[in-house]
């Protein structure tokens, strides 16, 4: 019989194991189980406790001997503790979304909300709103059923709608970046965006309402806190909490990806090798991936073809690393000039815009689009604002490379210590 673990279908995306790992000393399986399997998996009982995510969190419920309070009031489970043979339902997703939401600054007091989906999530969601005295909330999906509104009901009648809370999978990796669960564009008086998604970091919803300037979190803080109480009940005792805090920093600073944007001949690339062998990171540079992509030097690729090729190519190659955590990356200087792009960056990334003054950008042949000084202010003046959408400008004058990946790694390190803050 194997300890622990987590049951669900599927879980490429989980990042419960290393969670876990930090936490106590004890073997954490993951139970990927199809639902054809699903009713001889629960028979079977192989494990002393486990996990359970989507799509089980309900299922699980006729199986079980015994349910806590907050499980039996949401009919939704997360834990279960196997003793002599019988099987005992617990939601620590409750106390995890309860800090999850508290640590994004959110107070639903007297507020309304929408709750998008209608399953075990979604019951939790319901049942900590009401702990926290929300005022009117209603829960939304496809069909409309069990007094839900529909999307497009909820779109026609949620103007005064404060909040937000996701509780489906729309957005979850491997996701595109423009599949939202529904626009906060429909809810001008939107004050939060809560995303139970943890996997990217920032999911297409965070994103969209960033962009928007409503306040917005994902779920990985609510992951880890539910994990923390999850391995309380799997070991019957107190841990220090504390730890959970310091366990979110952690993971968090090392999935977090570091993305530098800025002109053509910043000094990105450099920047980037000095950041990468100090921080022990793999280092990306999108220009050298078109050009192994392409067999040409980007010049090259935007004089034979033209700028909407190499652009094409750059949105190809950076697509091609959102799936990606832990490194160091280095665009040119024209990948923000697609939105796709920008979104993509962001959702595992914390994006520098690396700004050296135009006097100290150097121009050349080799980059046909700034050829000359004349040239290069245009692009700056034509590219500016979209750099600025980073999270964190740094103003580089007079710095060399060296000094600028100082300065990104002291920065790298407060925001890790205050707790993984996106602000710029």
């Amino acid at each position: 019989m194997h300890s622990y673990g987590l049951l669900g279908w599927p879980l490429t995306h989980s990042y419960s194991q290393e969670i876990h790992r930090r936490l106590a000393d004890y073997s954490y399986t993951y139970f990927e189980v199809p639902p054809d399997a699903f009713q001889e998996f629960m028979s079977q009982r192989p494990f002393r406790a486990i996990n359970v995510t989507r799509p089980y969190k309900e299922k699980v419920v006729p199986f079980l001997d015994g349910m806590d309070e907050g499980a039996r009031a949401c009919g939704s489970v997360n834990v279960i503790i196997n003793r002599g043979d019988k099987l005992y339902g617990y939601n620590t997703d409750v106390l995890g979304l309860e800090e999850g939401i508290r640590q994004a600054g959110f107070s639903l007091a007297g507020k309304s909300a929408l709750i998008l989906g209608t399953g075990g999530s979604s019951k939790t969601s319901d049942f900590v709103l009401d702990k926290l005295g929300a005022g009117r909330v209603r829960k939304v999906s496809r069909t409309g059923r069990q007094g839900a509104l529909t999307y497009q009901e909820a779109i026609e009648k949620g103007k005064n709608v404060d909040f937000l809370i996701n509780t489906t999978p729309v957005g979850t990796a491997p996701d595109p970046m423009d599949r939202l669960p529904i626009s906060p564009a429909a809810f001008p008086k939107l004050q939060g965006i809560y995303d139970l998604v943890y996997n990217p970091l920032r999911t297409p919803l965070v994103i969209e309402g960033e962009k928007r300037g409503v306040p917005s979190a994902g779920g990985f803080y609510m992951l880890v806190l539910q994990a923390f109480y999850s391995a309380q009940l799997f070991l019957g005792q107190k841990l220090d909490r504390d730890r959970a805090d310091q366990i979110f920093r952690d993971l968090l600073a090392e999935k977090r990806n570091i993305v530098l944007t800025g002109m053509p001949a910043s000094g990105k690339s450099t920047v980037g090798r000095f950041l990468a062998w100090k921080m022990g990171r793999k280092l990306v540079d999108t220009d050298r991936l078109i050009e192994e992509g392409t067999g040409r030097h980007v010049s090259e690729l935007f004089l034979k073809e033209g700028e909407e090729a190499l652009r094409d190519w750059e949105s190809r190659v950076i697509a091609g690393l959102r799936l990606e955590t832990g490194l160091v990356i280095s665009t040119g200087g024209g990948s923000i000039l697609r939105e796709e792009n920008r979104d993509t960056l962001r959702a595992n990334g914390l994006v520098y815009f690396l700004d050296r003054p135009v006097e100290e950008l150097f121009s050349t042949y080799r980059r046909p689009l700034t050829p000359n000084r004349r040239a290069m202010e245009d692009r700056y003046q034509e590219r500016v604002d979209l750099y600025r959408l980073a999270d964190v400008r740094l103003d580089i004058r007079s710095l060399e490379s060296d000094q600028v990946a100082e300065l990104i790694v002291e920065d790298w390190s407060k925001r890790t210590q205050r707790g993984g803050c996106l602000d710029s």
